[in-house]
């Protein structure tokens, strides 16, 4: 069986099998503290005949992977062990966690700012732990590994695990998961009620849930049938194997996703009006088309009340943002009436408005527009072109700004 290495936090060694083919959509399973990757074994089975290519991670300290000689098992840990595997995968994963791989999972991509995932299966994942309960669990834990020598997990994995440090977390970065969620629950749960689980699934933008009768805790593989046919089920709803697919007459809303596959630059087009107002518009359809001569394009839409000046004006301004002038993006892109009021400008030499301290500015005289359905695109001759080169742009991917990750 092929086994994938990662690194994890603070260079840790961890191991995963790797099943079925790289192309498929991929699903990311993790286990619960002091078990292996060899409890998702019927789930993974059924994975891989639905044509999903997935990764059955070992925790730190659990199964194959690294038992760190500092003995860190704080929660922390894994939430960063957890960032760094999704930020070695070459696609974004559904995951699949049970309790400790889906509070992890959780913080992680609630406290990421880029999505780290394609989307989330929390299994009887309790929101809340009373205290006693957990203290009589780690106790059991214990007995288990002093009774059954040598298990499968470091058993310092126990008294390392910061247990009342989980739950702030998890309230906090649970809005902020914006991937389709999952909760599975066993109907004979001794960890979740109906009740915490419904209170819990409220926080997520995006999240339901769904309760298997004739289960506890572990569901999975308590009635794998029933957990493996709610898991293929909401992959094929969430993330289907089939690539959506634009033809002419369907949902342009797939045309617009698919255009969204390409990466932008933001920019702010502006020029002056006929009576000398500054003028100026948010467009993320921008390009360069010829160096000799020199010559842009910008795509501006038929809509925009700006763009009887635009069109008219014989000199207009490209101002390509960094990643710190968001909010001058989300301004222009707005109908307030008098945006240059709030934003630092200076004339160009032929008098066109230019943001300061863009990430670059360049003018341009008029070279020609053209008809571009419901855009026109502009073409200008460049004159000037300035850029300060110790930023970073602000880019547009998938409909959401992004920011430059260098590896």
């Amino acid at each position: 069986m092929p086994v994938r290495t990662f690194r994890g936090f603070a260079g840790l060694t961890l191991r995963a099998d790797a099943l079925g083919s790289p192309d498929d959509p991929s699903v990311l399973l993790v286990h619960d503290g002091c078990q292996t990757r060899k409890s998702w074994t019927a789930a993974a089975d059924a994975l891989v005949r639905a044509g999903r290519y997935v990764i059955n991670l070992d925790l730190r300290g659990h199964g194959e992977s690294e038992r760190p000689s500092d003995k860190r098992y704080e929660f922390e840990s894994f939430v960063e062990d957890l960032r760094a595997v999704l930020g070695q995968l070459a696609s974004r994963p559904v995951i699949v966690a049970a309790p400790l791989g889906g509070w992890a999972a959780t913080v992680a991509l609630g406290e990421n700012s880029t999505p780290l995932a394609s989307g989330l299966i929390l299994v009887d994942a309790p929101p809340v732990i009373d205290a006693d309960f957990a203290r009589d669990f780690k106790a059991g834990l214990k007995r288990v590994a002093e009774e059954n020598p040598p298990v499968d997990w470091d058993p310092a994995v126990v008294d390392a695990f910061d247990t009342p440090n989980v739950f702030p977390r998890l309230a906090s970065a649970a809005p902020h998961v914006r991937v389709p969620t999952l909760f599975v629950r066993g109907g004979r749960s001794d960890q979740t009620t109906p009740e915490s689980v419904q209170e819990f699934i409220r926080l997520f933008p995006n999240a339901e849930s769904i309760e298997i009768d004739d289960a506890g805790h572990f569901v999975a593989y308590e009635r794998s049938d029933l957990f493996n046919a709610v898991l293929l089920d909401f992959l094929e709803r969430k993330n289907p194997r089939a690539a959506p697919e634009y033809t002419a007459g369907s949902e342009l809303r797939i045309l617009r996703d698919a255009m969204g596959c390409f990466t932008t630059g933001i920019t702010i087009v502006t020029a002056s009006s006929a009576d000398g107002r500054p003028i100026g518009l948010t467009a993320n359809s921008f390009t360069s088309v010829s160096l000799d001569p020199p010559l842009v394009l910008a795509c501006i839409a038929r809509s925009a009340g700006s763009l009887p000046d635009l069109q008219a004006a014989a000199h207009f301004g490209i101002n390509i943002l960094h990643i710190g002038q968001q909010p001058l993006s989300n301004l222009f892109a707005s109908r307030v009436p008098d945006r240059f009021s709030q934003v630092d400008w200076e004339p160009g030499q032929h008098g066109v408005p230019l943001l300061t301290k863009s990430l670059a500015s360049i003018e341009c005289a008029r070279h020609a527009i053209y008809d571009g359905g419901d855009h026109i695109i502009l073409v200008g001759r460049v004159d000037r072109a300035r850029y300060d080169s110790r930023r970073d742009p602000l880019l547009y991917f998938g409909g959401k700004y992004r920011r430059l990750h260098l590896g």
